[in-house]
């Protein structure tokens, strides 16, 4: 049965906390739903990007909460709602009943579509969510851009569970380029964006510098202005902003994602430590 390969696949975490096991289960819903919308052809129209693109196929050591897409080809026309409900039926065959929470704005660029599922916990043998009663709907938002800027990139992934399914991501250099446009825009500080900044670092990834200009013209302080991105010019912008970042409040945002063994090295987050790791770019 079904169920029975999502709880082999949860076992196969070997969580040792509640946090650990809801984490996982949303990501194996996550692994689930990309695989549904596959095969109702989505990704003829849509590339995958975002954390969670980074944890199931570039291997990002955390976890991710959303389904982030981004149009091939702008249409503001673009409806996601279809797809989701051809996925919240096919998913039924997991012991899923989703209901479809639509905030699918026609005016609005990036549209959201929220998937909410309270009975696959029902059903499964969870080991510490159930002890410590803190087990609680799966919630997972879908969002796509109508209106990405030019210049992104992509090749084709493939998801091995539950089935062998084709999915189209953006390359390593172009989510590189989305997360440092996030890093450089975001209204507010999110840890998350600067724990994916190291592991890109770390990585030695190039930075698509065509999709980050793009993105800088298109939204953000930088709109329509007359700028000219290159490294340099990211650094000292990334400096400036790592001088004015309250990186406890971060440390504490980026925890609940990530491993125990990782807390140690949290406690390492300052302007030193990311002020030598923009250095790093240069």
């Amino acid at each position: 049965m079904s169920i029975d390969m999502v709880q082999v696949r949860l076992d196969n975490y070997r969580c040792t906390d509640a946090l650990q096991e809801a984490q996982a289960l949303r990501e194996i819903t996550q692994e689930i739903v990309l695989a549904a919308l596959s095969r109702r052809n989505f990704f003829k129209y849509a590339v995958l990007q975002g954390g969670t693109c980074l944890r199931i196929f570039y291997g990002l050591n955390r976890f991710s909460e959303d389904l982030d897409f981004s149009l091939i080809a702008p249409d503001a026309e673009f409806n996601i709602e279809p797809f989701v409900r051809g996925v919240a039926d096919e998913i039924e065959a997991f012991g899923y009943r989703a209901e479809i929470i639509d905030r699918d704005r026609r005016r609005q660029t990036v549209r959201k579509v929220f998937l909410k599922d309270d009975s696959i916990g029902k059903i499964l043998t969870l080991r510490h969510l159930r002890k410590d009663r803190s087990q609680k709907a799966i919630r997972i938002k879908l969002e796509v851009d109508t209106k990405p800027p030019a210049n992104g990139t992509s090749e084709l992934k493939y998801l091995d569970f539950p089935f062998v399914a084709e999915v189209v991501a953006h390359d390593e250099s172009s989510l590189f380029a989305g997360k440092l446009h996030a890093l450089l825009c975001r209204e507010y500080e999110k840890g998350r964006d600067w724990y994916d900044f190291l592991w890109y670092v770390s990585r030695k990834t190039r930075i698509n510098l065509q999709l980050l200009q793009a993105a800088l013209l298109q939204q953000g302080p930088w709109k329509e202005q007359d700028i000219e991105v290159d490294v340099e010019w990211v650094c000292a912008r990334l400096d400036e902003r790592i001088d004015s970042t309250d990186w406890t409040a971060l440390r504490e945002d980026v925890r609940r994602f990530v491993h125990p063994i990782e807390y140690s090295s949290l406690n390492l987050w300052s302007k030193q430590l990311f002020h030598s790791r923009t250095a790093l770019l240069r």
